[in-house]
């Protein structure tokens, strides 16, 4: 009796983890875009979107068309079909997220947890994200998290989402039932899809999408990369390589897309040792791009730009390396969305000059466009050290 007792006990428990699992919310033609707002978008300074940028009904958008202004790598849709039809396709996946469950029910604040595959919701009907919040994906490049809201999403200001072992920010949806906001120099990852508006304070960085249904889109000084999933059969075994592109973020310890054992800074860091999307197996495809010698945040504080500085105040060279079967058309470095560099090799060096840049995170993006058109884009982010102001010099 007591064995009979306990194995039902099991299976009650294994089917109470299996309702709860989340399965992957299909975006259809919104997939593309890294902005897409219904009543507009609005940005201030130079942003940088690594992705299409869209709104319907709304055409407005301002606040773009290059430095000083922000920076859009891909294409702008305003009230045409396609933002349209994304639209449309938004609604359905913001209606398949919201009708996910039955959800584990979480405290307001997510700050602080380490939580794995699965579909979230909190007593009070809103999340905030005070410091870091890590998503563990248990060595499943498939593993999907759905975070459910009836309110608001607020990140605060340096706060962080972290993914690792294979968690990959694709696969990371936030259904908000209103607005997100995310603070200042914040590091988020994954789909937002917000009923009504999106906000980012000034110097976030976002690996995923902003998908707002209903009202608008408001930037400030940010930089927005679409997540893509990591291709079949070239995903690495992760680990902390050099070399691998990590959008954002202030974590030393990069892990190869769909890999196990490293951390990545607003979601994911691709290439590395073995090939994520950024990484040395180059193929068919859209270029894969990849970027070394920039210092990363964490550990030891210094003024020398090595990986384990927090910020620099020196210049420091970084090197660009194109994997593409196929010769480029064009090769353009952007350094917070000012353009410095461009080129049509698939190898090559610049020095970053840190003199003039303001303190705190600053980010360089490479998009790389083949002979075909094909795009590839990534970004890498470093801190300037804040400088004290000099002391008077009182002579005679």
């Amino acid at each position: 009796m007591l064995g009979i007792v306990s194995l039902a006990t099991i299976v009650s428990l294994v089917l109470a983890g299996s309702s709860r699992a989340a399965t992957s919310v299909g975006l259809g033609t919104a997939d593309g875009f890294a902005v897409l707002a219904g009543a507009g978008v609005t940005n201030t300074g130079p942003s940088v979107i690594n992705g299409d940028l869209g709104t319907a009904p709304t055409p407005a958008v301002t606040g773009f068309g290059g430095a000083p202004d922000g920076t859009v790598n891909g294409a702008t849709h305003q009230a045409d079909a396609l933002a349209a039809q994304a639209q449309s396709d938004l609604t359905t996946a913001y209606n398949d997220a919201a009708g996910q469950g039955p959800p584990n029910t979480l405290a307001t604040e997510l700050g602080g947890q380490t939580l794995t595959p699965g579909v979230y919701d909190s007593e009070s009907g809103t999340f905030g994200i005070t410091g870091t919040l890590t998503l563990n994906g248990q060595g499943d490049p498939d593993a999907v998290f759905i975070f459910k809201t009836a309110s608001t999403l607020i990140g605060a200001s340096a706060s962080q989402v972290l993914t690792i072992n294979g968690a990959q920010p694709c696969h990371l949806f936030w259904q908000v039932g209103s607005s997100a906001t995310l603070g200042t120099d914040s590091a988020f990852a994954g789909n937002i899809l917000a009923l009504e508006s999106i906000q980012l304070n000034s110097g976030v960085t976002v690996l995923g999408r902003l998908l707002a249904r209903n009202a608008s889109v408001t930037l400030i000084n940010d930089t927005v990369t679409r997540a893509d999933c990591a291709v079949p059969g070239t995903v690495g075994s992760g680990g902390d390589s050099g070399g691998g592109e990590a959008s954002g973020g202030d974590n030393s310890g990069a892990e190869a897309a769909g890999g196990s054992g490293g951390e990545t800074g607003a979601g994911s860091a691709t290439g590395g040792g073995g090939a994520g999307r950024g990484g040395k197996r180059g193929g068919a495809g859209r270029p894969r791009v990849q970027i070394a010698g920039v210092p990363r945040s964490g550990g030891r504080t210094g003024a020398h730009p090595d990986r384990r500085a927090r910020c620099t105040d020196t210049g420091f060279k970084a090197t660009f390396r194109i994997h593409s079967e196929r010769r480029m058309r064009r090769v353009s470095v952007y350094l917070d969305g000012r353009p410095i560099k461009r080129s049509t090799r698939k190898r090559f060096t610049v020095w970053i000059r840190v003199v003039g840049l303001r303190a705190g995170r600053n980010t360089i993006t490479v998009v790389a466009v083949d002979r075909r058109g094909r795009h590839g884009v990534a970004s890498r982010s470093f801190r300037r050290c804040a400088r004290a102001a000099p002391s008077p010099d009182f002579t005679g």
